[in-house]
C-alpha cells in the first residue's frame, strides 16, 4: 500500500459495513415493497376481471378473509376463498367496479402489510355515494423467497342515515338496490360454501347455515322434516350412500330474490358422483329454499326438494336432465 493512502480505523470499517448493511436492507425493502404493490395490483385487476386462478395464485392455504358479508368468523382457508369469489363475479358483471384508488406498502424482511382504497360498486351505487370506498387491508409473508398473502380484511364504512328534508327519492332506491344486491350476493355465498363443504363432506359446516327451526320437504320419507338435528340425519345418510365417491353438487342456474331479512333461491340441483373407478353419476332434482337474516346472518328455513311425476308410470321420473 502506497504510504500516502489513508488508513481506515476499526471503528471506520465498522461505520462503512454498518452504512452498506443498511443500504443493502433499503434496497431489499424497497424492491419487496415494489413486488408486494405489484401482487396486489395484480389481485385487484383479476378480481375486476373475474380471473379467479389469478386471484388464488399469490394467497396461502391458510389464508384468514374477513368479508364485507358473512360468515362473521372470517373465510378461512384457500378452499373457502375460492369459493366466496364467483357470487361476487356475478355481481360484478352488472357493471360494476374494482379499482385501486390509493395504495401503501410496508414490507419487513419477511412480514408485510398494505393498506388501500377501492372504488367498488355499481355505477347507480357510485353516483348515489361518490365518496365511497371499499376498505382493504392486506397481511403478507415471504416464504422460499416468495410473498404470499394470508390474510385480508374488507370493509365498507357506515354510512350516516340522511336526514329526512334532505334524502332523495333516487338516492333511497338505489341504497335500497344496492342492499338488495348484496344480500343476493351473501345468499349465493352461502350456496358456494355449501358446495364446497359438501364435496368435502364436512357433515358439521354443512349444516351450520340451516335454521334450528328448519323445516324441509325432502324427497325421501316423512312428509316433513322438522328440526335442525333430522336434516343432519339426511344430510348424513346421503353422503354415507355415496361411499368412497366424491360428491360435487352446485346449482348450475341459481336464482335469487332478496329484499330485507328474507331471500328465496330456486334452481336445479346438480349431484355427480365421481367414483373411485373413474366413472361417474349425475342426477337432477328441482330444489326451493327460503332464508332469514338472523343476527346479521343468513340462515336456511325451508327446503323443499322434488323430482318430476311420470303419469304414464306412476314413478318419479329420477333420469331426466336440463
Amino acid at each position: 500500500m502506497p504510504a500516502d493512502t489513508p488508513r481506515l480505523t476499526e471503528q471506520q470499517t465498522e461505520r462503512q459495513t454498518e452504512r452498506q448493511t443498511e443500504d443493502h436492507k433499503d434496497r431489499t425493502h424497497s424492491q419487496d415493497e415494489r413486488l408486494i404493490r405489484e401482487l396486489i395490483e395484480r389481485w385487484a385487476h383479476a378480481v375486476h376481471t373475474g380471473d379467479l386462478e389469478t386471484v388464488l395464485a399469490d394467497h396461502a392455504d391458510d389464508i384468514v378473509m374477513f368479508d364485507v358479508p358473512p360468515p362473521y368468523e372470517g373465510v378461512r382457508g384457500l378452499d373457502a376463498y375460492r369459493a366466496s369469489w364467483p357470487p361476487f363475479f356475478m355481481w360484478q358483471a352488472q357493471g360494476a367496479s374494482f379499482a385501486i384508488d390509493s395504495l401503501d406498502v410496508a414490507a419487513g424482511a419477511d412480514v408485510a402489510f398494505a393498506h388501500a382504497l377501492l372504488r367498488c360498486g355499481t355505477p347507480d351505487e357510485l353516483a348515489a355515494h361518490p365518496a365511497n370506498r371499499l376498505r382493504l387491508t392486506l397481511g403478507l409473508r415471504k416464504q422460499d423467497g416468495r410473498w404470499t398473502v394470508t390474510h385480508e380484511h374488507h370493509s365498507f364504512p357506515i354510512t350516516p342515515t340522511p336526514d329526512a328534508t334532505t334524502e332523495t327519492a333516487e338516492a333511497t332506491a338505489a341504497d335500497r338496490e344496492a342492499a338488495d344486491r348484496r344480500s343476493e350476493a351473501e345468499v349465493r355465498g352461502l350456496h358456494h360454501r355449501w358446495f364446497a363443504h359438501t364435496a368435502a363432506k364436512d357433515l358439521d359446516a354443512m349444516i351450520a347455515d340451516i335454521a334450528e327451526d328448519v323445516v324441509a320437504y325432502e324427497q325421501e320419507t316423512p312428509l316433513r322434516h322438522t328440526g335442525v338435528a333430522d336434516l343432519r340425519t339426511t344430510c348424513k345418510a346421503g353422503l354415507d350412500a355415496a361411499g368412497d365417491a366424491i360428491v360435487h353438487w352446485d346449482v348450475p342456474d341459481l336464482t335469487v330474490a332478496a329484499r330485507d331479512d328474507l331471500a328465496v333461491a330456486w334452481g336445479l340441483d346438480r349431484i355427480r358422483l365421481a367414483h373411485p373407478d373413474g366413472s361417474t353419476t349425475e342426477a337432477w332434482s328441482r330444489a326451493t329454499r327460503v332464508f332469514t337474516r338472523r343476527g346479521g346472518h343468513w340462515r336456511m328455513i325451508h327446503q323443499h326438494l322434488s323430482v318430476p311425476y311420470d303419469g304414464k308410470t306412476a314413478r318419479a321420473a329420477l333420469d331426466l336432465t336440463p
